[in-house]
């Protein structure tokens, strides 16, 4: 199967302890090329355990498997040398937008290219013109463009968070993981980032994995949710499918703070 047709990630009997506690016990999940999904659950659920073990950020226990496109980036306890390679195909996207905040938006985006340039480049500036035009076409389409020369720091959360997607749109990334990507964020610019997202994913193809804490957002955005509790997966299927009934049940107490819009 080749990378550009294997699942963006498959999770297999997945398990991660931190002392006494598993923060994902047995989980196992598969993301196709092309989806859009939604990893949910109440705050210590195991939603961004989950999406940073797809990324090996997070080792697993032994006993696990996770592949990415194909290829396995961990396994019984170890992540092994595709990791470097998978994480080139993976835009990952994080609550706090992780730009350098003395850099121009300009210059954070063009790190995405580093991957695939000599590090020198990166540390004198010294761009290629195609790769220059390829950030300016990219912050562009995330709607950011005139702020290209502006210092990171200076901006909106809702612009630093768009400049991280044009990051990831300018290291050539296949799919995207969101980690809370707007829970900084206010409902306008909210709404704006998920929106993006969602043309990402079906205009451009892009696999998505976004772990939200908001549910009205991901049932608004999102074909399918996989809805985590005390690190087991409780719920996997359509987000037309998430009832009342059913989110009492995965959130508890939380139920009511689960909500950002539809709830107020």
């Amino acid at each position: 199967m080749s990378s550009s047709t294997a699942a963006v990630a498959s999770v297999r009997d997945v398990s991660k302890t931190y002392g006494a506690r598993k923060a994902l016990d047995g989980v196992s999940v598969e993301v196709g090329a092309g989806e859009m999904v939604a990893l949910i659950g109440p705050s210590g659920s195991g939603k961004s355990t989950l999406l940073r073990s797809i990324t090996g950020l997070h080792p697993i226990d032994s006993g696990g498997t996770i592949t990415v496109f194909g290829e396995v980036v961990q396994q019984n306890g170890r992540v092994t040398g595709a990791v470097r390679r998978a994480r080139g195909r993976l835009g990952m996207i994080f609550q706090q937008f992780n730009l350098v905040g003395r850099l121009s938006l300009f210059s954070n985006v063009m790190l995405g290219a580093l991957g695939r340039l000599p590090s020198w480049r990166g540390l004198f500036g010294v761009w290629p013109g195609a790769d220059k035009d390829k950030a300016m076409a990219a912050l562009h389409r995330v709607g950011v463009s005139e702020y290209a020369a502006q210092r990171a720091n200076t901006l909106s959360g809702g612009q630093q968070q768009r400049g991280a997607i044009a990051r990831a749109l300018v290291q050539g990334a296949k799919a995207i993981l969101a980690d809370e990507p707007v829970a900084s964020l206010d409902p306008v610019s909210a709404r704006k980032v998920m929106e993006l997202l969602v043309e990402l994913n079906k205009r451009d193809g892009l696999g998505v994995i976004v772990t939200l804490h908001q549910v009205d957002y991901a049932i608004r955005y999102c074909d399918r949710v996989v809805a985590l509790q005390k690190g087991k997966v409780v719920y996997d299927g359509p987000s037309t499918g998430l009832d009342t009934k059913r989110l009492i049940e995965i959130y508890g107490p939380e139920y009511e703070d689960a909500f950002w819009e539809a709830k107020a």
